[in-house]
């Protein structure tokens, strides 16, 4: 029985992704790795339509974290300060990066089932010493949400401070503003909506925002101004994972082929709208309104009655992996993502799982 997974990365891979790190062995200071590299990269960019001359992607081996990690430490300038923008786990962990590495930084703390308080940000974007950038996530996979960034950008704008993009879980299936948005950076990775497997992320950074950061490497493995210096060049500072760069090679060819982002973003949409009607139908209420969740996942209550655990088993032995609500939410929620190689047969029978779930523990509806 096939296995599907319906957490938020990693994905059910298709056959030529997985096929793709069966290549040939390769070191990582070889031409041919040089070349895949180089592809890599400009695929990256091409998702956007991005101008090589002023955006960078920077491949690094790494958990998205890690791309997160390297995008604040490189890019917050040693005199710099960030404004931190948190509803939900992924924005406090940014905070803790900050911490963790003497940035100065402030954070606007909301309830992780919150909307962003713009209200509250323009006062400490106002009211404060200036900043040099402001952090945010733009899907928050704590409660599915995906923050509204307009009016964020707009702010960002005027008050001067360039904003670094957590896109971790949405780069590749919803619209980032590129030109309109004073993006410095934004951090993604390889295992989710891009459908390749775990171990390689990268930043899209501006070229010029790089090269005004001054001596803000404040890592050694994660500094940004030496993965790009050595990429440029056709090399890497550090060895890379070959294998994950096979499979994230295959599975921008598949995004390519298959329209995009633009294309994934509709397909997602498509399988969650039938998986959140039929749970509906069910007497499963979703944790947020319709339109405030990411395409990539939502979020939804526990049926009256039945524990996490007990409804992640069943549907486990059913060939579905769903995912558990974080700390507050741990016994009140569970997630679901259509990320991956589904199909409508898979669709299908995760339906008939539920139902029967619902049916067999004689649940109220």
């Amino acid at each position: 029985m096939k296995t599907v997974l319906l957490n938020p990365g990693p994905v059910t891979l298709s056959s030529r992704v997985r096929e793709a790190m069966l290549g040939p062995d390769l070191c990582h200071r070889e031409p041919e790795f040089a070349a895949l590299q180089d592809k890599i990269r400009r695929q990256l960019l091409e998702i956007h339509a991005l101008d090589p001359m002023q955006w960078a992607a920077i491949l690094l081996t790494g958990s998205g974290t890690a791309a997160v990690e390297a995008m604040v430490t490189s890019l917050v300038p040693l005199d710099g300060r960030l404004l931190v923008i948190e509803n939900g786990v992924y924005g406090e962990r940014i905070s803790n990066i900050a911490r963790r590495h003497g940035i100065a930084a402030e954070r606007v703390e909301h309830p992780w089932l919150a909307r962003l308080d713009l209200a509250r940000i323009e006062a400490v974007l106002r009211d404060s010493a200036p900043f040099s950038h402001v952090a945010v996530v733009h899907h928050e996979t704590t409660s599915g949400r995906l923050n509204d960034l307009e009016q964020l950008a707009a702010l960002c704008a005027t008050h001067g401070a360039g904003l670094l993009l957590d896109a971790v879980s949405s780069f590749g299936a919803e619209e980032i503003d590129f030109s309109g948005w004073p993006l410095t950076a934004m951090a993604a990775t390889a295992n989710k909506c891009l459908h390749g497997v775990p171990g390689t992320a990268f930043v899209i950074a501006r070229r010029d925002a790089l090269a005004t950061a001054g001596e803000a490497y404040r890592t050694v493995y994660l500094d940004l101004q030496a993965y790009l210096r050595n990429q440029d060049q056709q090399g890497t500072p550090f060895t890379q994972s070959v294998q994950t760069f096979y499979a994230l090679s295959a599975a921008l060819d598949e995004l390519e082929e298959e329209g995009g982002w633009e294309a994934r973003r509709d397909l997602y949409r498509s399988r969650m709208s039938r998986v959140r009607r039929h749970l509906l139908t069910l007497g499963i209420s979703p944790l947020l309104e319709e339109g405030e969740s990411s395409c990539v996942l939502n979020a939804f209550h526990l049926p009256q009655g039945l524990s996490y655990p007990a409804l992640h088993d069943e549907l486990k032995a059913k060939g579905f992996i769903i995912y558990a609500g974080q700390s507050a939410l741990a016994q009140q929620i569970f997630r679901i993502s259509t990320m991956g190689d589904l199909n409508e047969p898979d669709l299908d029978r995760l339906c008939a799982a539920f139902d029967g779930i619902m049916q067999k523990e004689s649940l109220p509806r």
